[in-house]
Formats: structure tokens, C-alpha cells, sequence
């Protein structure tokens, strides 16, 4: 399993850690409509899906504004970012961040998206901060665990990755 701190205490993730190359596991989580999404209702989509642990945590607002604003040179990418805040929270985290290009859907009720990428802190409940790339066949072709959740992830690597996917 990938090591991980969170401010510089090691955490126990659960579940499987995912790998370039890998089938994206599918997941049950919640929009902010309370609707369920899973990863098959983006099926033949190149995904970027960001776990953060909380949308009200500096850190976590400044990368899903960062992903949201390069959406746009991004293409035909579906942006999901996911942690264990309330849909209500989530939704209002949204409207006034000013969030349009990026999805974001709760994990809170089963934790069926951080056990299936390996990223729910046991001793927290909270998801770590992790970027996966999957591309429009569901196979993983991009992860980053973030080896201390509360720093920011690559940002470059990350949008480099899906630029050169977008291309082939």
C-alpha cells in the first residue's frame, strides 16, 4: 500500500491500492442531489478523479478550483472530485467557489469509492488526497498518492498525463 502521512502522522488507508495499468474499479458514491454515481456513468469518457479529504480545508479548495479552471484546456475530460463531505456541504462549497467544470460527489455514506482506490484513512474517516486518471476503456493510466495529504498534488505531471492521453 502506498505510504501516507496526514500533518506528518502515518494513517492506515483501506482497501486496494490502484496501479498504472490496472481496470478502474467501479464505486457508488453520491452527487449533490443525493442521486447515486458510479464510474459506469461516465463509460467512455477520459476520466481525472481527485480524492481529497474535505472540500473546507485550504489545500483541498485550492486543487479543485486548480482543476476546475483548467478544464477548459483540457478537452472532453470528466473531472470528479470526491471526499466524505456531506452532498449539502458540497453543494454549497460549489456555488460559492464558483465550481462549473468539476464534479463533485460524496463518498460519506459507504466509503465504496475510497475502499475500491485505496484511499480511506481508517483513523479518520476521511478520504486521502490522491489523483487517478482513467481512461475512456476504464483502464487506469495515471495515480498519484500523495505521500502527505494535506500538500497539493502534481499538478503538472497530472495535466501533462491527460494532455498527451487526449492526443493519442
Amino acid at each position: 500500500m502506498a505510504n501516507v502521512t496526514f500533518k506528518g502522522g502515518p494513517v492506515t488507508l483501506l482497501g486496494n491500492e490502484v496501479k498504472v495499468g490496472d481496470k478502474a474499479p467501479n464505486f457508488t458514491v453520491l452527487a449533490n442531489d443525493l442521486s447515486e454515481v458510479t464510474l459506469d456513468d461516465t463509460k467512455g469518457q477520459v476520466r481525472l478523479i481527485t480524492s481529497v479529504p474535505s472540500l473546507d480545508t485550504g489545500v483541498c479548495d485550492a486543487e479543485t478550483r486548480r482543476f476546475n479552471e483548467e478544464a477548459n484546456s483540457l478537452g472532453n475530460v470528466k473531472i470528479l472530485t470526491i471526499s466524505v463531505d456531506l452532498p449539502f456541504a458540497q453543494k454549497r462549497w460549489c456555488a460559492a467557489a464558483g465550481i462549473e467544470n468539476v464534479q463533485t460527489l460524496s463518498d460519506h455514506r459507504d466509503l465504496s469509492f475510497g475502499e475500491a482506490y485505496g484511499v480511506a484513512i481508517k483513523e479518520l474517516r476521511l478520504l486521502t488526497r490522491a489523483v487517478f486518471v482513467v481512461d475512456s476503456s476504464d483502464t487506469v493510466t495515471y495515480v498519484e498518492y500523495v505521500s502527505e495529504a494535506t500538500n497539493h498534488p502534481n499538478y503538472e505531471a497530472v495535466l501533462h498525463h491527460i494532455k498527451q492521453t487526449m492526443q493519442s
